[in-house]
């Protein structure tokens, strides 16, 4: 398994006295003090590309002349989990699992790239806490391997176990200062608010890159921290140097199509969107596309897209995955408020993480239960990550509550963070600032 394919974040989640640069020179980050982590939600996309499916076709090629390889096996299996996600089709799920366990029976132990591959698909399938216990098995077996520990940092993250979190990427940094570690590292950063440290990161990372592939990868990363920092010249900059090193890249693509959207150029950013979203139908992109559409006037058109959603998400739990995270989030905004709260607290049962605190905070909002909202939108913004979308929560949670000073002063936070960071709810955060201003 190639360390290209166990990055952040992301991105959208991977700090402290000493400089980032120079602890990165130094090939660690000193944990407690220096180093910190992003979505998406979820699981942090990787770079992937035509080198995948030759990939995969060499490792079948090598199992038909060596089909006993437990080796071979798990990093097929792998490979299919990367499949899954480039492509987003969980039919890939299967495939993985059947590969994996074909190389857990060749050798039952010992196999830490097996487990590798066990916790990778677990966390797809948004079992994070499988996922831990297989990261924490493989490491155990092979504490050398940075594969191992990139899928334990990204559990513990998405658990919100964050000093495991943090442990994990610095054993990633000492092991081997790589594109899957200085991304993570970025990603770390970005979470505990470090922004500068977590571009440094990412710089790093794209130095280390090899292959055109990386290069697009940290290209989109640098994108996502500009454009989290409302810096649309430099989000674009990145994401069209990326294009120009893998021009068909989804990511790059989408965040092409962001940015067409901040700069009002509508129906270049929803042509952008509609081709995207045919070609890899993911979550994400459909509520970015329906939200762009419904700001647009065009609602019909967007619950079409929130329809997609829901279709995709049964196809998601057909193959063993569920993320009411997502279902949480799309029914908040654009459905019905107890299905989103009952799908945000069902994610909460599960993982504490900053993102799940988010997404319980807003459907508690939405049910009209404020007070019950605001310690989860606290908790969201705990870590000290500067998201737009966070402190637009909270400041509408504390609109609803009256504490009108409190309030400005997220909705402030959010549109100074990022002025561009929904085509929805941007304009929500610009109006309520007003009506709150005329008020006082």
């Amino acid at each position: 398994m190639s360390t290209s394919t166990l990055p952040p974040a992301p991105r959208a989640l991977w700090r402290r006295v000493l400089p980032v640069a120079a602890l990165v020179i130094a090939g660690l980050f000193v944990v407690g003090q220096a180093f910190w982590p992003a979505t998406l939600p979820a699981a942090v996309p990787q770079p992937v590309g035509d080198r995948l499916t030759a990939s995969i076709e060499q490792l079948r090629d090598r199992l038909r002349r060596v089909p006993d390889d437990p080796v071979t096996w798990a990093n097929l299996g792998a490979a299919y989990v990367e499949q899954a996600r480039a492509l987003a089709n969980p039919a890939y799920y299967p495939q993985a699992q059947g590969a994996l366990d074909r190389s857990v029976q060749l050798q039952p132990d010992g196999n830490a790239a097996a487990l590798t591959g066990l916790g990778a698909l677990a966390g797809a399938r948004h079992d994070f806490a499988a996922a831990r216990r297989y990261a924490e098995d493989a490491v155990a077996l092979n504490p050398a391997s940075v594969e191992a520990h990139g899928v334990l940092a990204d559990a513990t993250t998405q658990l919100g176990d964050t000093a495991a979190a943090t442990a994990a990427v610095q054993r990633m940094l000492d092991l081997r200062p790589g594109v899957a570690s200085f991304t993570r590292a970025s990603y770390e950063l970005e979470l505990h608010g470090r922004t500068d440290g977590a571009v440094a990161a990412m710089q790093r990372a794209l130095e280390a890159a090899t292959g055109r592939d990386e290069i697009a990868f940290c290209r989109y990363h640098l994108g996502e921290l500009a454009w989290g920092r409302g810096n649309l010249d430099e989000a674009e900059s990145q994401y069209a140097r990326g294009l120009a090193a893998v021009p068909g890249d989804p990511a790059l693509l989408q965040g092409r199509a962001k940015v067409l959207a901040a700069r009002e150029r509508t129906d270049e950013a929803v042509e952008g969107y509609r081709l995207l979203t045919e070609r890899v139908p993911l979550a994400q992109y459909l509520l970015e596309y329906g939200e762009l559409l419904e700001s647009a006037g065009r609602v019909d058109e967007a619950r079409a897209q929130y329809r997609l959603i829901a279709d995709q998400q049964r196809l998601y739990a057909a193959q063993g995955s569920s993320d009411d995270l997502v279902a949480a989030q799309v029914a908040a905004d654009h459905g019905d408020p107890a299905e989103a709260l009952r799908s945000a607290q069902a994610e909460w049962d599960r993982r504490h993480s900053v993102f799940t605190a988010d997404a319980l905070a807003w459907a508690l909002h939405k049910a009209g239960r404020d007070a019950e909202a605001l310690p989860y939108a606290e908790q969201a913004a705990g870590l000290g990550r500067r998201d737009a979308t966070v402190a637009f929560h909270r400041g509408m949670i504390l609109t609803a509550l009256g504490r009108t000073g409190d309030a400005i002063g997220a909705l402030e936070e959010a549109l100074r963070t990022n002025p561009h960071f929904s085509p929805l709810h941007a304009p929500v955060a610009r109006q309520t600032l007003d009506a709150l201003g005329a008020a006082r």
